[in-house]
């Protein structure tokens, strides 16, 4: 039987953290790069948002993509999460990344907030909290 992890979050939603872990970011990569190049931004630009946030250098990146890590995996291996990402606010999928307790679903919602800002135009000194 699978046991799934909820937590309450804000306004009485629920989120389901189960999915958020197991979810393949080799799968979700090229939707953040499809997001931005809609917007006129780049692969590039995502990358180096990943990498911010990560510490995943080029290399690294793609081995966790070939590999078809999924989330837990994937900021469990990460080098370094940049202790800026602390700085990071707003909502993002309905929830204020910085009230959320799961430390890996923070981490993944960060992501998305990078993203979504750079998608949106934001100048990339501002996305990297400089």
């Amino acid at each position: 039987m699978e046991v799934q992890v909820l937590s309450r979050a804000p306004f009485g939603k629920i989120m389901n953290n189960a999915r958020i872990y197991s979810l393949s970011f080799a799968a979700v990569y090229p939707l953040y790069i499809q997001k931005a190049e809609r917007k006129g931004r780049s692969k590039a630009e995502v990358d180096t948002i990943i990498s911010w946030l990560t510490g995943y250098d080029q290399h690294s990146l793609q081995q966790q993509i070939d590999q078809n890590s999924n989330f837990e995996e994937f900021f469990k291996k990460a080098p370094r999460i940049n202790p800026n990402a602390s700085k990071i606010t707003g909502v993002i999928c309905g929830y204020r990344v910085e009230e959320i307790e799961d430390k890996l679903v923070q981490q993944v919602r960060y992501l998305d907030k990078l993203i979504d800002e750079l998608a949106k135009g934001k100048a990339m000194e501002k996305i990297l909290r400089k």
